[in-house]
């Protein structure tokens, strides 16, 4: 076996966090990404050709603007993912004094990881660098050249975290998705992960969303962070919001 489940888990959280594991809203094996998303593209099809060519096309961001944000966008988990998106939500997203928005994206992500950890073993597709010394945005790694590509943890999570936030600030659903959007394709410049991945990703988050809407517990959460957030007043937010697309 190419990757034990654990380190499938270390490598889509990025790097190791402090942050608590509470329980996912959903049974496991509730939903099944790989029966919905399509097998990611064979060897010498043109889907393949397509994502050959767009890592090719993104090597040469290195050292660019948008190379930096991908490199900013490397580490997850909901504290980073919150400041990630808080110039998208106009208003400072901080955990502390969030709690109810906190703990509900605590226990969304559980279920993110449980998707996609399950996704990637079946499809087991390996990652653009194998086979080539292209430059990437995170150090080259025994433990990142075993994981899998299909589809891009990241790009779920972020589209996750994006639906969700959107549905609590409608009015900033548009910035909010749009962040959501950049933060997987942060996985596509860093070159870790092929462009196809990124489009699964974001298809298993909106999957996921859909069948967390359906659970009473996250609707509930849901509601207290709507009442959460309607205290906050929006601000300025930080001063870096242009470069986040």
């Amino acid at each position: 076996m190419r990757a034990p489940l654990a380190l499938g888990l270390a490598l889509l959280a990025g790097v190791a966090t402090a942050e608590p594991a509470p329980a996912p809203y959903l049974a496991a094996g509730a939903l099944d990404a790989a029966a919905i998303l399509p097998p990611p593209p064979t060897p010498g099809s043109a889907a393949q050709g397509a994502d050959a060519a767009a890592y090719a096309a993104t090597r040469a961001l290195a050292g660019s603007p948008r190379w930096g944000l991908a490199v900013s966008d490397v580490p997850s988990g909901v504290t980073r993912l919150l400041d990630g998106f808080a110039c998208a939500a106009g208003r400072r997203l901080d955990p502390a004094r969030l709690p109810a928005l906190a703990a509900l994206l605590a226990r969304t992500r559980r279920d993110v990881v449980a998707v996609v950890r399950d996704a990637k073993t079946r499809f087991a597709r390996p990652r653009p660098h194998l086979g080539n010394d292209a430059a990437l945005c995170v150090p080259r790694s025994e433990a990142l050249d075993r994981s899998f590509s299909y589809p891009s943890g990241h790009a779920t999570e972020g589209w996750t975290f994006a639906l969700v936030l959107a549905a609590l600030m409608p009015e900033r659903s548009t910035p909010i998705l749009r962040r959501g959007r950049s933060y997987g394709e942060s996985r596509i410049v860093c070159g870790v992960h092929w462009a196809s991945d990124v489009e699964a990703g974001r298809l298993a988050g909106s999957a996921l969303f859909a069948v967390l809407v359906g659970d009473a517990a996250f609707r509930a959460d849901l509601d207290r962070a709507r009442s959460e957030l309607a205290a906050v007043p929006p601000d300025a937010g930080p001063s870096a919001c242009a470069r986040n697309e």
